[in-house]
């Protein structure tokens, strides 16, 4: 199985909300056999890092954290790349016959920027950088990101010729592999959640990509909240927090280098 499959599926489960329904089954089954003391210690250790991670100072110290360093890298320079560079992540392709259209995440910060910066002139095409796991070359539903990609920047006045798609890679290292193999020693700006460009710049480093980083999709500082959303756990912060400790475990362990 593809290494990328396996950890993707390893984060699926060791994290919340996976994490906590894992630990609750164990302290059930622990109950049943009446370690209840296990069973107790079981539960907790299950449900409390997630009420943890859905803490708002938490979620904000996770992820500012990982953008810090993304204000520390953003470039300086804003002319004169062969290229944009748009990874993948920034939208769901469509499923068809289950959905026809994509859906726009949070990061769809990611095309709005991009498309801000080939208006200003930065570079004269965009890449857009994403496969599907249901993808079909039909000319139907976009079931590839980078179709989803292409047409949202289209609806955004970049002009179609100025558009260029890659639209087989299925995450951030084949994305950057594949974008360094397409513009080869050309220097490109690279645009991503300011959250995950940390990991792709230190990916393009390793695999030649002469990358300038344009990082965006920033996260809300408390300062920038109501007092009352800053204390209360919610769903939204569980969110941003897993989606750092991903970036984290991400950093941690996969040392995949590519061709």
């Amino acid at each position: 199985m593809d290494t990328f499959l396996v950890l993707k599926a390893l984060a699926q489960w060791a994290l919340p909300p996976a994490s906590m329904a894992v630990g609750l089954v164990i302290a059930g089954v622990l109950a049943l056999m009446r370690w209840r003391r296990l069973a107790w210690a079981a539960a907790a250790a299950a449900v409390l890092p997630t009420l943890a991670l859905s803490w708002p100072p938490v979620c904000d110290a996770l992820i500012l954290s990982l953008e810090k360093e993304a204000h520390a890298q953003a470039a300086t320079q804003t002319c004169c790349y062969n290229a944009i560079v748009v990874l993948g992540g920034g939208v769901t392709p469509a499923a068809p016959p289950f959905t026809l259209q994509p859906d726009l995440g949070d990061g769809a910060d990611r095309m709005w920027y991009a498309a801000q910066l080939f208006h200003r002139g930065v570079a004269p095409r965009i890449i857009v950088s994403g496969g599907g796991f249901m993808a079909d070359n039909n000319g139907g539903p976009a079931t590839t990101e980078a179709e989803a990609m292409r047409r949202f920047l289209k609806d955004l006045g970049v002009p179609d010729r100025a558009i260029v798609s890659e639209d087989k890679s299925l995450n951030t290292i084949q994305n950057i592999e594949r974008v360094r193999d397409m513009v080869n020693d050309g220097r490109v700006a690279l645009v991503t959640s300011a959250y995950h460009m940390r990991r792709s710049m230190a990916i393009a480093e390793r695999l030649g990509l002469k990358a300038s980083a344009f990082p965006t999709d920033f996260h809300l500082p408390a300062e920038a909240r109501p007092w009352w959303e800053n204390w209360a756990p919610s769903p939204a912060s569980l969110s941003w927090s897993v989606v750092a400790l991903r970036e984290y475990l991400a950093l941690l362990f996969d040392r995949r280098r590519g061709g």
